[in-house]
Order: structure tokens, then C-alpha cells, then sequence
């Protein structure tokens, strides 16, 4: 009985969280802040009490789980309408590199080393910090920045280039399966596809592709189940297990 109750307990918190997720949006998801990450360990937390937790009724959890999300929703609301009341929750960006040059009254108020600093900015593949304009630590904890001009790359802009627009490609095959509804979208079809693949790719069977995709140009990439190559530079030294 009790391993019944306990699957029927887990497929409610399993659809309860996937409808839950979808009203509470795609912030909840996307790089958390402070707050959006305690409430999501909080409510999963409350799903995992209601599914394996037998001696607490399922009702008073899930109870529980709903009215901690629709707080949440409330607070999310109500951070949208009070700027500063935002700002007290979610926090702001921090300047802590301007002009060049470190603020370290801000990197104490935020608790933030450089050691801290120096790594966030390794990660962007800066490795001197008088390459930086500008840096911002962001509410969610990413750290922002803008390089001095001159180690700022070059762009066609810079160049005086002029240059074509580029879209999004489009998937039109995955794993040997046709997307059609794809194709009719970018005014193409069926048959101009299977001509491609063999008039210029020599590719006769669908089934031999893993992934294609058209961009705005026109230009057709294929990626075959078959890989081409048979050997790459493996840029580990240790082989390992897999």
C-alpha cells in the first residue's frame, strides 16, 4: 500500500511542479537571483516531503506547495510595481571595476574578492584587469563587462564593411525524420529537399541523416549519422573510463 500511495503522491508533485513551472515563467528557470533561488529549492523541497514523507497527509503538503507559489507569484507582482521594493528582494547591479579602476568599498559591501573578481573575468577569457572599462556585478551574480576600446575586437562596423543579414537558422531534419511544418514555414518543401540532399550531397536514403537545418541564405548543413572523421586531437591526457 504504502508504495502505491507513494506513486500516486509522486505523480501528483510531478504535474503539480511541470504547471506550477509554467505559471511562475521562465525567470524561474533563467540565471536566479537570491530570491528565485531559494524559493526553488524550497519548492522542491515541499514536493519531496509530499512524495516520500507517509506520515504527513498529501493534502496539507500540497497545501503547503501552493500557497508557497502563489506567495511567490504575489512577490514577483508586486516587485514589478515598487522599484525600491524590488531592490530590497532581488538586489541590484554593483559597479565594481570603472574607469579601470576597482571599487573596493562596493567588492567589501557586496562580500565579492578579487580573487572572486579575477576568476569571473578569466572565465570571459580576460586575464588583465586593465583590460577592463567597466565591470558590473549583476543581481543574479553574473558579472558583467565592457573592455577598454582599444582590446575591444574589430567589426566589419569598424571596417566600414557592409554586411548580409543573418537569421536564425531553420531545422528541416532530425535524427532521419523530415520536419515539414519547418519547411513550410521558409516557403520549401518535401521534394526540393530530397533534391538537395542527392543532387548535391549524394545522399539517397533520409534515414542516413542525424540533423539538417537551411539558413536565410538558402544554404543547406547536414550532419550525418556516419561521422566523417575518423580520428581528432583529444585534448585530454587522461583517457578515462568512457
Amino acid at each position: 500500500m504504502e508504495s502505491l500511495e507513494i506513486t500516486g503522491r509522486a505523480i501528483i508533485g510531478f504535474f503539480t511542479l511541470l504547471i506550477y513551472a509554467r505559471i511562475l515563467g521562465k525567470k524561474q528557470i533563467s540565471q536566479l537571483s537570491v530570491f528565485d533561488y531559494i524559493t526553488g529549492i524550497t519548492i522542491g523541497s515541499l514536493t519531496a516531503n509530499m512524495v516520500v514523507n507517509l506520515d504527513i497527509r498529501a493534502w496539507n503538503n500540497w497545501l503547503g506547495l501552493s500557497l508557497f507559489i502563489l506567495f511567490t507569484i504575489i512577490m514577483q507582482y508586486t516587485t514589478l510595481k515598487f522599484r525600491y521594493l524590488n531592490k530590497v528582494i532581488v538586489g541590484e547591479p554593483t559597479v565594481v571595476i570603472n574607469n579601470g579602476e576597482i571599487l573596493e568599498n562596493n567588492m567589501r559591501r557586496m562580500r565579492f574578492t578579487v580573487s572572486d573578481l579575477t576568476e569571473r573575468l578569466r572565465q570571459k577569457n580576460i586575464f588583465n584587469i586593465s583590460d577592463v572599462e567597466f565591470a558590473i556585478l549583476e543581481s543574479s551574480g553574473k558579472l558583467s563587462i565592457q573592455k577598454k576600446s582599444q582590446y575591444q575586437p574589430l567589426t566589419p562596423k569598424d571596417m566600414g564593411i557592409p554586411t548580409e543579414y543573418k537569421g536564425v537558422c531553420t531545422e528541416v531534419i532530425q535524427e532521419g525524420e523530415i520536419l515539414e511544418v519547418n519547411l513550410k514555414q521558409i516557403n520549401l518543401n518535401k521534394t526540393w529537399l530530397l533534391k538537395e540532399l542527392k543532387e548535391k550531397h549524394n545522399i539517397a536514403n533520409i534515414r542516413d541523416v542525424f540533423y539538417a537545418e537551411v539558413d536565410t541564405s538558402g544554404i543547406l548543413y547536414i550532419d550525418l549519422y556516419k561521422e566523417k572523421s575518423k580520428s581528432f586531437t583529444n585534448p585530454s591526457d587522461y583517457k578515462g573510463p568512457y
